[in-house]
């Protein structure tokens, strides 16, 4: 007997809510009374934050869906303008300060922005149209639009719009061009949900913050945020500095990158700081021996992270604080894969590179616009880091897959080799990079920061420790001494630029 459908009744038609937006969810979660963030002396409440967001907004009526760059250092009228805007609707484009002309002319083009916030004493140093000064207490800031005429973008509105984005990032660059990456404010939450899944930071931590706000801001500190911590704002990154303001403050959470860890375990007669719970190592590869001499100095183990600007964190070392070289394993809700040139599965212990599927993926590409469906290919990221995996589940990064420096046919990475140096008493940090050579196509050559300006290392010296330690073709041929590094914006070697002439 044929069975019988009953009659399709519509739906009543469900009121059309409006897009969520994560500063909203913030604060619908925050005690007002608890304090949310503290610079110097001063410290701010949920309560005093909402307020000045609620008034930053009210000054940015009519920047729904607006793409602003915002130009500004680090500290309270950084975070406090940031979340204003969101607040408004608008589109959060960072301008990072130390950008040179030429990559702020590149910014500008790429993200056809409607107009540039700045705010913590920056001056715009590109002419506009229009500009009107915008106050909080004294916090001032200056909104300049009508922007000079730039290129056609490589986008459409209304593609843009239909995501709801909250931000756009654009990658540190290390390995070529660098790409704006669009995330939507649902994106967003998913990310910073899923990252604290492994970090569990929550109401009653005081998570100390020194890293660059216009690259780390959306990921770290709106985390902090929502999960109702207090962030504490150092402006020094010198080592006694951070010290001393991890003992004031009672710091529970340290979430830096590895310059800073190696700084504050060299602090003369560190000692622990019963309130510190959480030392986390993101934005670089961790050498062994920053990793050893903060667990002696601080008594709790430096945790590696693995911070991709397209996933968020997906990778967190939770579960083996003695492999202090690994990354740990993929976050809840996170699936990775180790694959070969050809994209297939590679055998356990064996090298490949990584492929990452989660909550908090990518949106989109900016320009040329490249929707999440072109990125990611069945829901996975192609990374571009060579990993291997232990018996135990631990991922350990081997590399950058276009990193690699192809000495005669043998292959070699540029991480290994530094993380090799950095294991010298004499070396403060090091950068490794291809040289040409007339007979190997390439060879490695090293930049270095000497611990001791004064008394650098010599060259056999170095080359020495290297060979005791590493394969012959991987040993540098050249060595430059540096009073610092070339680096990306976010802190991380910046391997587009060619060796330094001594």
């Amino acid at each position: 007997m044929k069975r019988m459908m009953p009659p399709f009744t519509p739906l009543a038609e469900t009121p059309r809510r409006p897009p969520m937006n994560i500063v909203t969810e913030i604060f619908r979660r925050a005690d007002p009374a608890a304090i949310a963030l503290i610079e110097n002396e001063r410290s701010v409440s949920f309560g005093q934050l909402q307020a000045w967001c609620d008034q930053a907004a009210a000054q940015l009526t009519g920047w729904q869906g607006r793409r602003a760059g915002f130009y500004c250092p680090n500290g309270l009228a950084h975070i406090v303008w940031s979340l204003g805007l969101l607040r408004a609707g608008a589109v959060l484009v960072p301008v990072a300060p130390e950008l040179s002309g030429p990559e702020r002319e590149q910014l500008l083009a790429t993200t056809a922005l409607h107009g540039v916030l700045t705010a913590g004493g920056q001056n715009w140093p590109h002419p506009a149209g229009q500009t009107r000064d915008l106050k909080l207490d004294d916090m001032q800031a200056r909104l300049h639009s009508e922007l000079p005429p730039h290129p056609a973008p490589l986008f459409e509105e209304k593609d843009l719009a239909a995501l709801n984005p909250a931000l756009i990032r654009f990658s540190s660059g290390t390995t070529g061009k660098r790409k704006g990456v669009v995330i939507a404010h649902q994106t967003l939450l998913d990310r910073v949900t899923t990252a604290n899944a492994g970090l569990r930071i929550g109401p009653g931590d005081r998570v100390v913050w020194m890293l660059p706000m216009a690259h780390h801001f959306a990921v770290s500190i709106i985390l902090y945020l929502l999960h109702g911590a207090t962030t504490v704002l150092i402006e020094s990154h010198l080592g006694a500095d951070v010290y001393a303001g991890l003992k004031k403050h009672g710091g529970t959470v340290l979430y830096a990158a590895p310059f800073h860890h190696a700084l504050l375990a060299a602090v003369p007669d560190a000692a622990p700081i019963p309130s510190l719970r959480l030392a986390v190592s993101t934005a670089a590869a961790l050498p062994e021996g920053t990793a050893l001499a903060f667990q002696k100095a601080f008594g709790i183990p430096l945790r590696q992270a693995l911070g991709i600007i397209e996933c968020g964190l997906p990778i967190l070392n939770t579960r083996w604080p003695e492999k202090t070289a690994s990354i740990g394993s993929p976050q809840p809700g996170f699936e990775m894969q180790l694959r070969d040139p050809a994209g297939q599965p590679v055998p356990a212990g064996q090298m490949g590179e990584l492929f990452l599927r989660g909550p908090g993926m990518v949106d989109a590409y900016l320009s040329p616009w490249t929707p999440r469906s072109c990125i990611l290919e069945d829901g996975w990221f192609r990374t571009g880091d060579q990993a291997l995996v232990d018996a135990d589940g631990a991922v350990f990064l081997q590399g950058r897959t276009h990193s690699v420096i192809n000495v005669g046919g043998m292959k070699c990475f540029p991480e290994e080799i530094e993380a090799c140096l950095a294991e010298h008493p004499a070396v403060l940090e090091a950068r490794v990079v291809g040289m040409p050579h007339p007979g190997f196509g390439s060879v490695p050559a090293a930049e270095i920061v000497p611990a001791d300006p004064a008394a650098p290392p010599r060259m056999g010296e170095l080359m020495g420790h290297c060979r005791a330690r590493l394969s012959g073709y991987k040993v540098p041929l050249k060595f430059v001494f540096l009073t610092s590094l070339p680096k990306t914006p976010s802190g991380k070697p910046d391997r587009t630029q060619p060796l330094s002439t001594p």
